[in-house]
């Protein structure tokens, strides 16, 4: 009979962590990336372009577009956010998700937008606070 691998609780539960720090470096590292409308590579990204090509080089699959990626994971309360979970927001009239970055800690996020890829907080009271709609963690 072959030996069972045991996992510590602590080493599975730090996997996810581990796991999101990295998403979260490898989005900055597009930090000045250009916004181009159906972009999903370093030459220009959408929000969910964004998001997904982020995601991928972590090996995480997730779906290409804003509404989809609003439908996996677990939902998470916006006090309950960690690093690494998908935020949400409704940027237009349409009634439904439009918007998706990537939460990297302490109210901030990091998405493409019309300055192209860069770090904003989710309470700006200017745009992004009233446009809001929710989390998922994927990981």
């Amino acid at each position: 009979m072959l030996a069972g691998v045991f996992v510590q609780p602590e080493a599975a539960s730090a996997a996810p962590k581990a796991k999101a720090s990295n998403i979260v470096k490898q989005g900055k590292k597009y930090l000045g990336v250009r916004y181009l409308y159906g972009g999903s590579s370093p030459k220009g990204f959408d929000c969910s372009g964004f998001t997904s090509y982020t995601f991928k080089k972590q090996g995480v699959s997730i779906p290409r577009t804003a509404s989809a990626q609003f439908n996996k994971g677990k939902k998470v309360s916006k006090k309950n956010l960690k690093a690494g979970d998908l935020v949400f927001f409704k940027t237009s009239s349409a009634n439904k998700v439009t918007h998706v970055g990537i939460y990297i800690g302490k109210n901030q996020f990091i998405h493409s937008a019309g300055r192209g890829v860069a770090i904003t907080s989710i309470n700006d009271p200017y745009y992004w606070k009233s446009r809001y709609v929710g989390a998922r963690r994927v990981l």
